[in-house]
């Protein structure tokens, strides 16, 4: 799940900000403050992968639950629950739970409890185009990774003109993968178990837990 939803709020430098265009910062600024004022958010995705060179076409559908830096997701038939320190990565195919911190993942990948805010640190950005989506307008901003290393070659995030929420993000990599992510359902507020982001281990008693450092 390399570079997921590619779903941490830290302020750029002004050095960072004079390169970006001012329509674009404040359209961001407006989505961010929207976020936040979500308790919690619910939310359902398609995602779709491709490599026209390596032959590569997958898509599939996901969920995703955020409350603060809790979240759980469910996709390609694994769960992941995050409790704000712990990861429990849950493979019912391999029989397999794997336990570990969440800075174990790999550093290109943006996790679900930045997913809505990964764009406030480390891109420069601005407007591009306007696109009609069933009636939605639908306003892209570019943004280009200021590390010039990145694998990430850019990123066009979609962005309903109306609501302020996020449509759609496009991840286009270095390598010529181009990764997609269409939210179809965006819920906010909604009544959620107190045991959402709890592992619950005696469920798995004849799973192997694999227990990172």
């Amino acid at each position: 799940m390399k570079k997921l939803l590619v779903i941490t709020f830290i302020a750029l430098g002004l050095t960072v900000f004079a390169q970006n265009d001012v329509k674009a910062e404040k359209l961001l600024n407006e989505v961010s403050t929207k976020i936040k004022s979500y308790k919690n958010i619910s939310i359902d995705f398609k995602y779709e992968l491709n490599n026209a060179s390596e032959n590569i076409n997958q898509v599939t559908r996901g969920d995703v639950v955020l409350e603060g830096e809790k979240y759980k997701l469910n996709i390609l038939g694994v769960t992941r629950i995050y409790d704000g320190k712990t990861l429990y990565t849950i493979s019912p195919e391999d029989e397999e739970v794997t336990i570990s911190s969440e800075n174990t993942e790999d550093e290109n990948t943006i996790t679900p409890n930045d997913m809505l805010s990964f764009y406030e640190d480390g891109y420069t950005y601005k407007m591009d185009i306007v696109q009609n989506v069933k009636g939605r307008k639908i306003q892209y901003v570019k943004l280009n990774p200021i590390d010039t290393n990145s694998e990430i070659k850019y990123i066009l995030l979609g962005i309903d003109a109306t609501t302020k929420h996020i449509y759609n993000l496009i991840e286009v990599g270095s390598n010529g993968t181009k990764t997609t992510l269409t939210v179809n359902s965006f819920k906010t507020d909604e009544p959620i178990s107190k045991t959402l982001f709890t592992f619950d281990e005696s469920k798995y008693s004849d799973y192997y837990i694999n227990k990172l450092d």
